[in-house]
């Protein structure tokens, strides 16, 4: 079970990297997993070179092969004018238009304000729905004044427990088709319609979570 984490913090010490990290925590104490975590801090010069050239550095391409072989995936970034960076969107960017599709996606950002918070909804949760990721409810929003309080601690919590409840199923069903190591595209491919025509609409602890239809949706809005 390979998670890797996207940070894209550029301070350092980071805020972004420190949640990143904690996330990371919440979802490896509930599932084995292999954390790697790529600093797209650290790939700047090379995004810019491959966006004008069309051709990876082996730094760069390391780090997109990782994310597209990983089986979950964790992307944080601090908050830019109400959005997120232009380095981390420039990661995004030059990877492979197929990499995230099915693939589940937990959202996490930073801030110096409040006021940001819905950063993750309106800016991120689009973002990853564009590109196919099936991105998972709960994202994870830290001002400055959060750190330390126990409302951030819980949602990193809750949000861990979320990947970490979508990866013990995923890895299941790979080892009933024997398969545990190297899921296929195919795999992937199963799990993407549900981000298509359905909409996650609750994460229950026992059951796991509900896929509502769109169609069975509309129904009950006509009905009312």
């Amino acid at each position: 079970m390979k998670l890797v984490v996207v940070s894209a913090g550029i301070g350092s010490p980071s805020s972004t990297r420190l949640l990143a990290d904690r996330i990371a925590a919440a979802t490896a104490a509930r599932v084995p997993a292999e954390v790697e975590v790529v600093e797209v801090r650290d790939l700047a010069a090379e995004i810019a070179q491959h966006m004008v050239t069309g051709f990876p550095a082996p730094r760069l391409a390391a780090a997109l092969d990782a994310v597209a072989a990983a089986d979950g995936l964790i992307a944080v970034t601090p908050v830019f004018s109400a959005s997120y960076s232009g380095l981390f969107k420039s990661f995004f960017d030059v990877i492979d238009k197929d990499a995230l599709t099915g693939k589940p996606v937990l959202i996490g950002a930073t801030g110096g304000s409040a006021r940001h918070s819905l950063v993750t909804e309106h800016a991120m949760r689009p973002l990853f729905t564009y590109l196919r990721a099936l991105v998972l409810p709960t994202a994870v929003y830290a001002a400055s004044e959060d750190w330390g309080g126990d409302g951030l601690a819980q949602r990193i919590e809750r949000a861990g427990a979320e990947l970490a409840r979508f990866l013990g199923r995923s890895d299941a069903s790979d080892r009933a088709t024997g398969d545990a190591a190297h899921p296929d595209v195919d795999t992937a491919a199963a799990i993407a319609p549900r981000s298509l025509t359905g909409a996650i609409t609750s994460v229950d602890e026992e059951t796991g979570f509900t896929v509502v239809p769109f169609a069975e949706k509309l129904a009950e809005l006509r009905v009312r």
